[in-house]
């Protein structure tokens, strides 16, 4: 029998990313990567925006050795595959793919995938995603329902380049 005193306390995920993750209890986690967790944005103001979270305590890249840094890039590298598939074959317009590791506001090493599509107007399509300014943090462009077909293709494409 287990004694229910012994159970972890539920992590929120807002709170914790991570440590939810850990748990199980993370709704965004898309697939647990060699070195850390693919999780889907709760911002898709560009639908398919995703993040490689580093599961350890390296704030910066430099931080950890060499071979894990390798590891880390190998991760961002196959979820980087894998939103490109799903987002090329859910929109005609995709165009491709920016990857950034930046840790100015959140100091644990984690990465950000961006798709970038031909719909963007010229002048923000070709510069980084901070030039959108807080529109991309607008409510319509929260994770929700609308988002779980690319979602689940992300997910697909992801387990598949995992399993081979």
């Amino acid at each position: 029998m287990t004694d229910p005193d012994s159970a972890p306390n539920p992590v929120d995920y807002r709170v914790d990313s991570i440590g939810a993750a850990r748990q199980g209890t993370n709704p965004d986690v898309l697939a647990r990567m060699q070195t850390g967790w693919a999780v889907i944005g709760s911002n898709q103001h560009l639908p398919g925006y995703c993040l490689l979270i580093h599961d350890g305590t390296a704030d910066h890249l430099s931080d950890l050795p060499r071979p894990a840094r390798l590891a880390f890039m190998h991760d961002l590298i196959l979820l980087g595959e894998a939103v490109e598939q799903a987002c090329r074959t859910t929109d005609p317009a995709f165009w491709r793919i920016n990857y950034e590791v930046l840790g100015n506001s959140w100091p644990h090493l984690h990465a950000h995938i961006h798709p970038r599509y031909l719909w963007e107007p010229d002048h923000l399509r070709t510069g980084p995603i901070h030039l959108y300014g807080p529109t991309r943090q607008s409510p319509e462009h929260r994770l929700g329902p609308q988002n779980d077909p690319l979602r689940a293709a992300i997910t697909k494409a992801l387990n598949d380049l995992l399993a081979t």
